[in-house]
């Protein structure tokens, strides 16, 4: 495959197909290279045509809670008292920007994400 920048599906299939083939490729050799460069052009490609929204801060908070068997409590020190966690979670609150910066360091979770607007009652947010 020579290549080329990925203009339609069939160059994306293309492209990610090779990119397995080259999945084990050393760094630093041309397949490594070669590796390199498809993954930026696939990359580039996606998210100019398969761009996903970020999640919802508070949707992202209670899948990160989920996926890492985290509890109410344990947003306690990141949040406040558990009433104020209740307040967050429930939507009633809205994320200050300590709490996203506590968030933030405390469980790896994007700034990015949490910055973003979301409904909660309670808020002009």
């Amino acid at each position: 495959m020579q290549i080329r920048p990925i203009k339609t599906k069939a160059d994306h299939r293309a492209a990610l197909k090779e990119i397995e083939r080259l999945m084990e490729a050393t760094r630093g050799t041309p397949a490594g290279d070669r590796l390199e460069i498809l993954t930026t052009l696939v990359d580039h490609y996606e998210a100019q045509h398969d761009s996903v929204e970020p999640p919802d801060p508070i949707d992202a908070l209670r899948y990160h809670m989920e996926s890492r068997g985290l509890t109410r409590r344990d947003l306690e020190p990141l949040l406040g008292s558990r009433a104020r966690v209740a307040e967050v979670l429930n939507r009633r609150r809205p994320l200050t920007i300590d709490m996203i910066r506590r968030l933030h360091e405390g469980l790896g979770i994007s700034a990015e994400v949490l910055i973003r607007r979301y409904n909660a009652r309670g808020s002009a947010a």
